[in-house]
């Protein structure tokens, strides 16, 4: 076999190696938490067309990797057309909300400099009014949540705005509960992009050199990396790992595991809140 051939076939086998052990990572997470967010997304996308009385309301997600605000779920009678649009962080009344962490009302769009109007053609319905609050928390802003035009044509009031704080509060809950596929996409990527292009073997100029256990280190790193924004990736990578572990071994995990249930649990009875 040609060098070219043996460096080709050694991309291929760590690109099979890093799928395979990312897999065992979002097999573990999955159990840990489910990752369909569209169904929940949607639910409060309805709640909150249905509180306001509007003619869309959607949610966009700020997907990191891209760095692109991504509209997730939308209800309504014209909300469905906004599905799938994705649109820079500071790009537009929701990108303005996003990058400011500040809610606002525009009674007439038209007027307003910020208003993305080639967007909003995009989606089959431009308003006259809209809504944006951002689905922020104690560790950030995760995205924006959009109202557009009331059914009786009022302009957002006072009453609209404090109701809109309450069900962006509960997106942001689902969405945080619920990111686990946007976060297994980018652990995927990352982990490809480490095993093929940037791993310590490709700097080397040895295409071949990096075997199954180099990469599960790799993807172990890019679990670890991502558990700043979640820490559920470090305990999939964790329990991941434990598939080639001795089964006495296991049993000592699963001991301490239980431990640590019946301190949460007396922590739980105690008022206090566990830290972390």
């Amino acid at each position: 076999m040609s060098e070219a051939g043996g460096s080709s076939g050694g991309r291929s086998s760590r690109a099979l190696d890093a799928l395979v052990a990312v897999a065992v990572r979002l097999a573990a997470a999955e159990r840990l938490a489910p990752a369909d967010a569209e169904p929940a997304l949607r639910a409060v996308a309805e709640a909150g067309a249905a509180a306001l009385r509007v003619t869309a309301a959607s949610i966009a997600l700020h997907d990191p990797l891209d760095n692109r605000l991504v509209f997730r779920a939308a209800a309504g009678p014209q909300g469905g057309g906004v599905v799938g649009l994705s649109v820079a962080p500071n790009e537009g009344i929701a990108g303005y909300a996003f990058a400011t962490g500040q809610p606002l009302a525009i009674a007439d769009v038209a007027t307003d400099p910020r208003f993305g109007r080639e967007t909003a053609e995009r989606t089959g319905y431009v308003p006259r009014s809209l809504l944006a609050v951002p689905l922020v928390d104690d560790d950030g802003i995760v995205g924006v949540m959009e109202w557009l035009d009331r059914l009786d044509g009022a302009p957002f009031d006072l009453n609209d705005l404090g109701v809109a704080t309450r069900v962006a509060a509960a997106a942001t809950a689902t969405a945080r509960a619920t990111g686990l596929d946007r976060a297994a996409g980018r652990l995927l990527r990352r982990a490809l992009e480490v095993a093929l292009v940037d791993g310590p073997a490709a700097a080397a100029g040895d295409a071949d050199a990096i075997d199954a256990d180099a990469i599960d280190a790799l993807v172990a790193q890019v679990s670890g990396d991502l558990a700043g924004d979640d820490p559920l990736w470090r305990l999939a990578d964790r329990i991941g790992q434990l598939r080639a572990a001795d089964p006495d071994d296991v049993e000592l995990a699963v001991d301490w595991l239980d431990a640590l249930l019946a301190r949460t649990r007396r922590r739980g009875r105690s008022g206090r809140r566990p830290r972390g």
